[in-house]
């Protein structure tokens, strides 16, 4: 098969997979982002958890620094691969996210601002966010200051030229940090995001920890992620299309099948939506709750620094 003519398939394939996600999220949320916020109030069937335990079935506590997707490793190889993975990918990584959610990621992202409420004088700390997506967002709605954390150089470096062709050069600082030891000051800012990056994290106890650590007291700690499907038809649909599709279009577009593969796969290791609220509300948080977006593609938890 000619590159034209592969390059014109694998288009299909992704505005198929947009319009099929995109007539699933109208129909499970009418309203959209709007209802989203409505549905984290205490009247809706979200899942508040209250002085919650990690079940007996749910994933070891630092189990999964032992996994790299699907591959067993030694835990202080990880972060290193990791890094390794978003270098590569880092130039194309909104197109990442285009092809792993059918472009409704920035649906999602949408929602999440809704939650996070910007307003002026608010001090946001946005941790993997090195492209910058959700701190200009952020900005963009009347926050007041963002701090973004990012393990990879090459992230930042994508956001720091994006924020200067957007004129934002002012209430935005770029740092380089892990988000199991973040280089931020104890109870410093309003809100905490983490958006598609609390499952690279070598121990994800470890981020809830440094999560709560930062925040003010009454500060809000939310992530996004894509998350565990809860429709059995699109499950099947979606494994399909992860597994089998979506690494081969990675290849051609990015150049890096084995990357896209990790992505699929560190999803697939990822804890479930009810078992990560549980790991939050054990880490001192409160209000607990989530919401399923598209099926439970992706998810967002939220919860409260008491």
């Amino acid at each position: 098969m000619g590159a034209r003519r592969f390059r014109g398939v694998c288009g299909f394939f992704v505005w198929v997979g947009r319009f099929c996600v995109q007539f699933l999220n109208w129909q499970l949320a009418p309203a959209r982002a709007n209802r989203y916020a409505a549905a984290m109030t205490e009247s809706d069937t979200t899942n508040p958890i209250h002085q919650a335990e990690v079940p007996a079935d749910a994933p070891e506590s630092g189990a999964e620094a032992r996994w790299f997707g699907f591959t067993p490793v030694d835990p202080a190889e990880k972060a290193g691969l990791v890094r390794a993975v978003f270098d590569s990918v880092s130039e194309r990584y909104d197109l990442m996210n285009d092809l792993m959610s059918a472009g409704v990621h920035r649906l999602w992202k949408a929602t999440l601002m809704q939650l996070v409420r910007p307003q002026p004088g608010m001090t946001l700390l946005d941790v993997a966010g090195g492209t910058g997506d959700i701190a200009l967002r952020f900005l963009e709605q009347g926050g007041g200051h963002v701090h973004i954390c990012d393990i990879n150089e090459s992230m930042l470096r994508v956001g720091r030229d994006r924020a200067i062709n957007k004129g934002v050069l002012s209430h935005i600082d770029w740092v380089t940090g892990d988000a199991e030891r973040l280089p931020i000051a104890s109870r410093s800012v309003d809100a905490y995001t983490i958006a598609f990056g609390l499952r690279n994290v070598s121990g994800i106890d470890a981020a809830l920890a440094e999560a709560r650590r930062v925040l003010k007291p009454g500060g809000r700690f939310f992530c996004l992620e894509f998350s565990h499907v809860v429709l059995p038809l699109l499950r099947e649909v979606y494994d399909a299309y992860s597994f089998t599709i979506l690494p081969k279009i990675g290849g051609f577009v990015a150049g890096d099948e084995a990357a896209y593969r990790y992505l699929v796969e560190s999803i697939r290791k990822f804890p479930d939506q009810d078992s990560l609220a549980r790991r939050v509300a054990a880490a001192g948080f409160g209000q607990v709750r989530y919401r399923n977006l598209t099926g439970g593609i992706a998810a967002i938890h939220s919860g409260w620094r008491l």
